[in-house]
């Protein structure tokens, strides 16, 4: 096996990208309604404001019709920017179909089957493990739209010890009961935090000596060629775009996972799976935990 010599981080050392495209390892079906999915909702504004206000249940996000006007809607903004909570506007026409014969003032919050860490303090947790016997192993999920996918997953993470998932704050999947159910209780195990820049959380993970590794179809190296020995972060495109451009060309390296098939991609479950166990393979060879 060819494996890339470690290193210490320093300004500048990076690894070559070559021509690689914004695709990762798989292609499926794209984007979902915000409102798909048999979550737990709390219809109205008022019912909305005081959950936020008790911040007794978590709140995965909140929809709201254009055009909704309210002065207490101000306050459900600020709440929810106060407490991360993603707030998304669709048409009024869109949320009544979505909905059907329910009375919903214009004002709808999805609650999340788990708890979401603080982004700063998850990034400061797996931080810790650099230089240790057991250095962090993260994901980075680009935009993820199937809670299936997502649910599985969250499953293989962990079984193969991820120490923590961070996924994009908006044009993503959250914690819904349909990925909680997908992932068989792994969500109960796993830190998942959402962020709201992945490009940033990039440079944070750098600058906390963590190499991010991308994984796309035209990376210039085979997925077993990386030193997964190393403190590591492994980033996944969503279903249809894969790594958006910005977040591919942050990565330090792009890694391919080689398809001899007529289709030319995984299932971006498969592809987590097949990248986690190499990690876990190198990790175990090099007598590591």
């Amino acid at each position: 096996m060819k494996t890339i010599n470690k290193r210490q981080r320093s300004a500048g050392q990076r690894f070559p990208q070559k021509d690689a495209q914004p695709h990762d390892a798989m292609h499926e079906p794209g984007p979902r309604s915000m409102l798909d999915g048999q979550g737990d909702k709390i219809y109205g504004l008022i019912p909305v404001l005081e959950a936020l206000r008790a911040g007794q249940r978590p709140i995965d996000s909140i929809t709201i019709a254009e055009g909704a006007r309210s002065e207490r809607l101000r306050d459900l903004l600020v709440l929810a920017k106060q407490a991360n909570v993603p707030v998304h506007r669709v048409p009024r026409v869109s949320l009544d179909r979505s909905l059907k014969a329910t009375t919903h003032q214009g004002v709808v919050a999805r609650t999340a089957a788990a708890q979401y860490r603080e982004a700063d303090e998850l990034l400061e947790l797996v931080a810790a493990r650099v230089g240790t016997e057991q250095p962090p192993l993260l994901l980075g999920l680009d935009g993820i739209e199937d809670p299936r996918n997502f649910g599985a997953i969250l499953r293989t993470a962990e079984c193969a010890g991820v120490h923590g998932i961070f996924i994009p704050q908006r044009r993503a999947v959250g914690l819904t009961d349909a990925v909680a159910k997908a992932a068989a209780g792994a969500v109960e195990y796993v830190p998942i935090a959402r962020a709201s820049n992945l490009v940033r959380l990039i440079e944070q993970l750098k600058e906390r000596n963590i190499w991010v590794v991308g994984a796309a179809r035209e990376g210039p190296s085979n997925y077993t060629e990386w030193d997964w020995t190393l403190p590591s972060a492994i980033f996944l495109g969503s279903e249809g775009a894969g790594l958006h451009r910005l977040v591919r060309e942050r990565c330090d390296t792009l890694v391919r996972i080689p398809v001899v098939g007529r289709l030319g991609s995984l299932n971006v479950s498969v592809a987590a799976g097949v990248l986690l166990y190499e990690v876990l393979r190198q990790r175990a060879a090099a007598g590591m935990k």
